[in-house]
């Protein structure tokens, strides 16, 4: 498909997706942590209102990202975020949603999907996993964010199974699994092996085990998930970025939970 994942170095405020020739009707990216106005910890563009953050600093970081890739914040949609598996099907009654202020953000919410132009979609991350998607023919994207309780609750398979039910191919749908923590600073314990050993077969590729602990690779589990869905193998783009390791993100586990977040966005341009 000739997708990539690639920083813009323009102003090293936000990695663009690409979805290749037939993705130039998508907006699509995820945003570094630099050249915002927050302070340590939230230091610089934390984009997140639900951290401790001055609420003015995220504004004007948000407006920061709005003006780098063109799309005016209101028409932005952000989801709540609690971890689960619920996906919602985003039209322009909810333009602006989440956008000023946490509370009007969609309550429940860990998925998002819409056919409408011009609207942007947006998750929050620090660590967990974006996925993104995208259907050239039915000219739809959606995004989940994908923490190790929404991978195990299978949220990527649940948005490919939405999409089959409205009559998409899941071969024709693209994805990406953009920057998250990698296999190399993700340590967990059996609680969280045990869920994905419910829902991955063939499980042990994933992780490797350490006297007691367990290094996941939550990229590879989501990348199994889409593929036993349906997914094409030659449709799943993965991030070789950790944003543990580099120093271009915001991360919970290397930061002991006190930092910013990330932003996830995509949408249909209107052409």
């Amino acid at each position: 498909m000739g997708n990539e994942l690639f920083l813009d170095t323009s102003d090293m405020t936000t990695l663009a997706l690409h979805f290749g020739r037939d993705g130039g009707q998508v907006k699509a990216g995820f945003s570094t942590r630099l050249n915002g106005v927050s302070k340590d910890p939230f230091a610089s563009l934390n984009l997140g209102y639900h951290v401790p953050d001055h609420p003015v600093d995220v504004l004007t970081n948000r407006k920061i990202l709005s003006k780098a890739i063109g799309t005016p914040l209101e028409n932005w949609v952000v989801a709540e975020q609690i971890h689960g598996n619920d996906i919602a099907h985003i039209t322009a009654n909810d333009l602006g949603r989440g956008t000023l202020d946490h509370e009007s953000a969609i309550r429940g919410m860990d998925g998002m999907y819409t056919d409408e132009k011009g609207l942007m979609l947006a998750a929050l991350y620090a660590d967990c996993v974006p996925v993104y998607f995208y259907s050239p023919s039915a000219k739809r994207v959606g995004i989940a964010h994908a923490g190790w309780k929404g991978t195990t609750k299978d949220i990527a398979g649940e948005m490919i199974q939405r999409w089959q039910d409205d009559g998409i191919d899941p071969k024709d749908i693209v994805t990406a699994i953009g920057p998250s923590i990698g296999k190399c600073c993700y340590e967990v314990d059996d609680r969280v092996i045990e869920n994905v050993i419910e829902v991955a077969s063939d499980s042990e590729q994933f992780f490797t085990h350490n006297e007691g602990t367990y290094q996941l690779d939550l990229k590879a589990v989501n990348k199994h998930l889409l593929l036993k869905a349906g997914v094409l193998e030659d449709n799943i783009l993965v991030s070789d970025y950790c944003t543990s390791c580099s120093d271009l993100f915001f991360s919970h586990r290397s930061e002991h939970g006190k930092t910013g977040r990330m932003m996830g966005y995509i949408g249909l341009e209107e052409v």
